[in-house]
């Protein structure tokens, strides 16, 4: 039995005190907006095109480490997680994780994506049937990023 690994980039996107997930049908779940990274595609830029995608969102990506300051190199976004996670039997997904920051909790996802998509709080998310990392990950990013209005 062959097991194949794809290269997946997933962000939380924080606005206020809430996260965004959505519903995805496939696997009938709460989750994060993500997708697989492109070839020759950065997992940031990855991230960044998915949130837009997905979700009809401007957001910047969650940065914790310092520049270095040097033009003959480009600094890449360190994910705040790495993750490998069974998606079948036989298919797996190493996973990029970012948080970001959104400005506008107004939505607006590409036609052919979801519409499921629902912002939560960290008391809903507690509440919430999801896997348990995704929430874990929902609560941290919220306590990290998460601002009163």
């Amino acid at each position: 039995m062959e097991i194949t690994k794809h290269f997946t980039a997933t962000t939380y996107i924080v606005y206020e005190k809430m996260v965004l997930l959505h519903f995805h049908k496939k696997l009938n779940l709460w989750l994060a907006i993500g997708g697989h990274i492109d070839d020759n595609e950065l997992p940031e830029e990855t991230a960044l095109r998915e949130i837009v995608e997905e979700a009809g969102l401007v957001a910047t990506l969650y940065n914790p480490d310092k520049q270095l300051g040097v033009s003959d190199i480009k600094q890449l976004f360190r994910p705040m997680h790495i993750l490998l996670e069974d998606i079948t039997e036989t298919h797996k997904h190493i996973d990029f994780i970012y948080y970001a920051t959104s400005q506008s909790n107004v939505l607006n996802p590409q036609e052919g994506e979801t519409d499921d998509l629902k912002w939560f709080t960290a008391d809903e998310i507690e509440k919430l049937d999801a896997p348990e990392n995704v929430k874990a990950i929902s609560l941290t990013a919220i306590n990290l990023l998460g601002t009163s209005s």
